[in-house]
């Protein structure tokens, strides 16, 4: 997959800890409520937050695979053409140092 990609499914990973975070607390919050409707309430944001989480660990897992397929990718490249890598390397440690010093 492409970068963009990558990086919106972390955005969308740390909005939903976010998300499963704060309907935590809102649970913890309202334990003491004693109505029916609020049980109830209660019940089902804990079956869709138990959802959730199982939603999240599969995202983590994806993004943890894909993040270990692409170390080992860059790896075999750089053994393999070593030369290039290095002018690779090179060229944009030159490029940086290029823009740091314009500052």
């Amino acid at each position: 997959m492409n970068t963009k990609t990558d990086v919106s499914t972390e955005k969308i990973a740390a909005d939903l800890k976010l998300l499963v975070a704060d309907t935590e607390e809102l649970l913890r919050a309202t334990a003491g409520e004693a109505s029916e409707k609020a049980r109830s309430a209660r019940e089902r944001i804990g079956a869709s937050l138990a959802t959730a989480k199982a939603k999240l660990a599969d995202i983590e897992h994806t993004v943890l695979e894909k993040t270990k397929h692409a170390a080992r990718a860059t790896d075999e490249y750089v053994h393999e053409n070593p030369w290039q890598a290095i002018g690779v390397a090179a060229g944009v440690g030159f490029l940086l140092g290029m823009l740091i010093s314009r500052r």
